[in-house]
């Protein structure tokens, strides 16, 4: 068939399991929080989290809230964890906490409703932690003059932390930028021991997706499906996915039944912290079962992604700016066809989308250590989709010099990926580019065959 060859998914076995977060790693990042508040005319700062949005406080703790909301008080010479009933004991697998650099107050108004409360009101909490004058407030988004009309004070946490911040300080700004900002944000940028962990969180979706797919039936379910996967038990960045049938075109949608039907589109994915591998395709065998208005998928729609995702991949060096990107995707993917609405490429964290560099008219450069979803998402209303989701990070030589050195067999794995994209697949694969997952490369169209694999 014009455009596949016929082989086996690469399996390069499974890592061996990241180093945790360490206490100097997390001591490091709460100085440089400090220093970047310091350099802000920030008196103090105030993290928020919830199970939604725990990725700035993770990243800053190692702690993640679950069930209830937590929040962080950082002065210059303290921080104050205050968390509820059921998080409270769990504030420990904080290093920074165990190690007593975290101090931890329970606020049982963080609790879930109708438990017992009796602690300490917040807003008092808050008073005896924090000092009155400038306070940041971080939560998980910042805002632009075209959204709102002071984007300093538009607060993205919730009003019963605002108030009492508002009532209690001179001024309270959003200052979520200094971690989650493409350009300068804290977050922003990884290194070899975030690489490693990365690579394990990719390999378990990837790995899961990959048994997902080779066990596709027609008329099987979308749980039966999901079922197949063997999701490992690392924690989900988001909810898994499964779209088709009468749900073909919800791309949100999570499995509810619906059939695997043949000659029906159908896009999935696995979400972990720190991955997201996502595929679309057809339920097919080959050309011939589409829709007859379908048939030329292959040439017309996957072929210029193809190649588009070889050139996306080739623009992954320092320096080159996000509007280039952007404007590379929008040529050789014009909207008219493919539709593509949201940004070409992104940041990823533990949260699924951090931020991005790659935008309209962005000057933001890519940058060594920018942990890459490759994101993509075309749709049409004929020829549904095709994906090639998966994550990478850019890396200059002193990089790559620091994960061979620190992770020789995380290196060597991303190596001989990289070596996949370029000699079996045909992809324009930069040495600054470390590929993650062994699903990087993979587009296999007609998922019945997954065996049958795209190359440019």
């Amino acid at each position: 068939m014009p455009g596949t060859i016929r082989i086996d998914w690469p399996e390069r076995g499974t890592p061996d399991l990241p180093p945790p977060l360490a206490l100097s790693e997390l001591a490091a990042r709460l100085a440089a929080l400090r220093a970047a508040a310091a350099a802000r005319g920030l008196d103090a700062v105030v993290v928020y989290g919830d199970r939604e949005h725990a990725a700035n406080l993770h990243w800053l703790t190692g702690f993640d809230p679950r069930f209830e909301e937590a929040v962080l008080l950082v002065t210059p010479t303290d921080a104050l964890l205050l968390a509820g009933n059921e998080c409270l004991p769990y504030t420990e697998t904080s290093p920074l906490v165990a190690a007593g650099l975290i101090r931890t107050a329970h606020c049982a108004s963080l609790s879930l409703p109708s438990q017992p409360r009796g602690t300490a009101r917040l807003a008092d909490l808050l008073a005896g932690a924090l000092p009155k004058g400038t306070l940041g407030a971080i939560g998980w988004k910042w805002f632009g003059p075209d959204e709102v009309e002071d984007p300093a004070t538009a607060l993205d946490i919730p009003a019963f932390l605002a108030d009492p911040l508002r009532r209690h300080a001179r001024r309270v700004e959003n200052v979520t930028d200094l971690l989650m900002h493409p350009a300068h944000g804290l977050r922003a940028r990884v290194d070899a021991a975030e690489i490693a962990r990365l690579e394990f969180a990719n390999h378990m979706a990837a790995a899961a997706l990959r048994r997902m797919v080779h066990a596709f039936r027609e008329g099987q379910t979308d749980f039966a499906a999901v079922e197949a996967a063997r999701i490992g038990g690392l924690p989900l960045g988001c909810h898994v996915t499964f779209a088709t049938g009468g749900r073909a075109a919800q791309g949100l949608s999570g499995p509810t039944g619906q059939r695997l039907t043949l000659g029906s589109p159908i896009s999935f994915n696995i979400c972990h912290w720190g991955a997201n591998i996502c595929r679309a395709g057809w339920v097919a065998r080959g050309a011939a079962d589409l829709p007859p208005a379908a048939a030329d998928y292959l040439e017309t729609f996957v072929q210029p992604y193809m190649q588009a995702m070889s050139d996306w991949c080739a623009m992954m060096r320092p320096g080159v700016a996000g509007r280039a990107v952007w404007e590379m995707i929008q040529r050789r993917l014009p909207s008219a066809t493919f539709g593509i609405t949201l940004n070409p490429g992104h940041l990823i964290g533990l949260d699924e989308w951090m931020s991005s560099p790659i935008c309209a008219g962005s000057d933001i450069p890519l940058a060594s250590g920018m942990a890459m979803q490759m994101d993509v998402i075309p749709g049409h209303p004929v020829y549904g989709s095709t994906r090639m989701e998966d994550g990478y990070v850019i890396a200059d030589a002193q990089l790559r010099a620091s994960l061979a050195r620190d992770f020789p067999e995380v290196a060597a794995r991303c190596e001989a990926r990289a070596r996949f994209l370029r000699e079996v697949i045909g992809m324009d694969c930069p040495e600054t580019l470390l590929p993650l997952a062994d699903t990087c490369g993979i587009i296999a169209p007609w998922l019945l065959d997954p065996a049958q694999v795209m190359v440019v």
